[in-house]
């Protein structure tokens, strides 16, 4: 013991070595349009490459670099300008570095005694949101994902309704109802499983034609399920659906949940950056109305995940009435500085990521302007795709996109002409799919794919990283035209 237990010499060797290749692989190769975005493995074969297996004893330096290099070399290139399967995609420089110093800090933003810096980021951070959603005051913290602030905002929303909930649980409460439409996320649902609500609880409202909930449905939804004998408790609206992009009308749903008093939750989750810009932030109107908000930065601010807000408009300390249990080990109410920025016991974690240093600093480094281009690009780079889809021959939309989610159809040569009938449907099913495969065993790009309702398989095109240029997109719609050309 009177010696380290490390070799700190050559563990910061190691640190200087593995940078480099996070710098060459991680970075450069990652966001470099003529690499592949990913090098596909099957199973088998990768788990041989990667050499999984646990033994007793360690490995060299340079048998570690070299797993290190696979790790990136092996892995989708989500920073890629032609990943566009996910609702996160692109790789900021600034908020690559926010979450380095994150992880070398290797704190919980729970305590300011051991987080100060952090804990005053935090709060600056969640301020900004709130004040975009129009809320001069309020509340929040991040949550581990979109998911998780959209459980929260039920378990807040039952707690504010019935306080006795905290101690006493579901046993003498009445039959709650949750309201979200059919396009909602299905963290809704999985919420209601998890908080005890019950997934039989959770009424999905009709929506229109665009995927928007239709406000007198959930008015007469509300009031069926009344007469039924539930308790109507809370409405989730949504604000940029995930498969169709859609925004739901959150004055007209308001209107229903304060003639009901009913707490309403946006998730805005995937829309909520369009509050940054002045030419699209009417697409959320209303939403200084609700009551609480998920916003998650990690998808079109590429702010990199995990980055998700949940903001509160309340701000009577309902978060720490509702979570709070005063842990005397942590959360000491003597101590030397302002207690109040001991902010960890309004979440149900103890540890937790300080998601918002990334923010933070990608913030300072563009400004509230820079990021409101940024959303403005990505619209733009939309338009563009959009007119490019309608000129094809062979391209279909579903439905003309109202933010990001660009929707199609890929028909081939041997499907065209031909009326729509269930075999002609059943086969264009079959191609997006078939398309897919292609495109990853090649490595030229990725895009997802998915049914909808009575609709068969379509493309989702989603762009979010600024570096896709317009050659990227003409390249997008050249590989699956060629890649679908003899299916």
């Amino acid at each position: 013991l009177d010696d380290p237990g490390l070799d700190i010499a050559a563990g910061e060797e190691f640190l200087q070595e593995v940078f480099q290749i996070l710098l060459e692989e991680g970075v450069r190769k990652s966001t470099d349009v003529t690499q592949k975005v990913c090098d596909w493995k099957e199973p088998q074969e990768l788990r041989e490459l990667l050499d999984l297996e646990l033994r007793n004893e360690g490995e060299g330096q340079e048998r570690l670099l070299q797993r290190c290099r696979d790790v990136l070399r092996l892995s989708v290139r989500t920073g890629h300008p032609r990943f566009f399967n996910q609702l996160f995609s692109g790789l900021d420089h600034h908020a690559l570095a926010g979450r380095f110093l994150t992880e070398t800090l290797n704190t919980s933003p729970y305590t300011y005694e051991v987080a100060p810096v952090l804990v005053l980021m935090e709060e600056q951070v969640l301020a900004k949101l709130r004040e975009l959603v129009g809320w001069s005051s309020g509340d929040g913290i991040f949550a581990p994902g979109g998911s998780m602030s959209n459980m929260l905002a039920m378990n807040v929303a039952r707690f504010q309704r019935f306080p006795e909930s905290r101690s006493k649980g579901n046993w003498d409460l009445p039959r709650l109802a949750v309201f979200a439409s059919q396009e909602s996320h299905y963290s809704i649902l999985k919420g209601a499983a998890l908080l005890g609500i019950g997934t039989d609880n959770v009424h999905l409202v009709r929506t229109d034609e665009r995927g928007k909930m239709i406000p007198e449905e959930l008015e007469k939804e509300i009031q069926r399920v009344k007469a039924e004998g539930s308790e109507p408790l809370f409405v989730c609206a949504t604000s940029g659906t995930t498969v169709l992009g859609s925004f739901d009308q959150l004055d007209a749903i308001a209107d229903v949940c304060a003639r009901h008093g009913l707490w309403l939750h946006v998730d805005a989750a995937w829309g909520g950056s369009a509050l940054l810009s002045p030419q699209l932030r009417h697409l959320l109107a209303g939403i200084h109305r609700s009551d609480s908000v998920t916003w998650n930065p990690h998808k079109l601010l590429m702010v990199g995940l995990q980055c998700s807000a949940f903001l509160l408009r309340d701000s009577s300390g309902l978060l720490q009435r509702c979570h709070g249990v005063g842990a005397t080990y942590l959360f000491q109410r003597d101590k030397f500085y302002d207690v109040s920025l001991d902010t960890g016991d309004k979440s149900p974690q103890c540890g937790r990521r300080a998601d918002g240093l990334k923010l933070w600093v990608l913030w300072k480094a563009v400004g509230t302007r820079g990021l409101a281009r940024r959303v403005e690009r990505a619209f733009a780079a939309t338009r563009y795709l959009l007119e490019q889809v309608k000129r094809r021959e062979g391209f279909q939309l579903v439905m003309e996109p109202e933010f990001l989610n660009l929707c199609f159809w890929f028909i081939p040569p041997s499907l065209r002409g031909q009326d729509s009938s269930p075999e002609f449907w059943d086969k264009l099913g079959k191609v997006a799919p078939a398309i897919k495969e292609k495109m990853i065993r090649r490595g030229s790009m990725m895009v997802g794919y998915q049914p909808h309702g009575s609709r068969v398989n379509f493309f989702r095109q989603v762009i979010t990283n600024p570096a896709v240029t317009r050659q990227d997109l003409d390249f997008f719609l050249d590989e699956i035209q060629e890649l679908g050309w003899d299916l």
